[in-house]
């Protein structure tokens, strides 16, 4: 398996990320996403964004410093169309985000794998935003935003009607 990181990488320096699950990987410098405040729940505040492609429908989030912590996650808006992340001015300054900033920064969102499609689910609530090379995860104040919104809604309720 071929794994690109979906961050441009260059000619930058190379650094290597351990992996249980992927094995060891040499990755550039600059493709490690700092989070000052860590991820909710988790250990950890440097990770790298993996995927097979860099248009892939999921990713992994995996921990520089963890080899066995690696989170799916997805871009919301190939899933919902109608996605918005709304911040508290409390939120925006802890991550030190402008509206400048929001227009250039990348939002992912973790993902909840099942045995069957109709149990994948993604954390609407608590987005990933990334931008210069920080990453936050943040309180989404919209009306609309679970904490498992089904991934396959079709799915899902061909499965509750059966």
């Amino acid at each position: 398996m071929t794994i690109h990181t979906t961050q441009p990488g260059g000619t930058a320096p190379m650094t290597t990320l351990a992996s249980t699950r992927f094995g060891e990987l040499e990755i550039p410098q600059d493709a490690v996403i700092e989070f000052p405040s860590g991820l909710i729940g988790l250990g950890g505040k440097r990770f790298a964004l993996l995927a097979k492609t860099d248009d892939a429908a999921f990713a992994w989030l995996h921990s520089m410093e963890d080899p066995d912590l690696a989170l799916p996650v997805t871009n919301p808006w190939r899933f919902f169309g109608d996605f918005e992340v709304e911040l508290s001015d409390e939120e925006a300054s802890r991550c030190g985000m402008t509206a400048d900033d929001a227009d250039g920064a990348s939002v992912y969102v973790t993902v909840r794998a099942g045995e069957n499609p109709q149990d994948f689910c993604a954390n609407l609530r608590a987005p990933i935003v990334i931008a210069g090379g920080r990453g936050h995860q943040v309180i989404n104040q919209a009306a609309h935003a679970p904490v498992r919104a089904p991934l396959f809604p079709a799915t899902a309720e061909a499965a509750q009607a059966a």
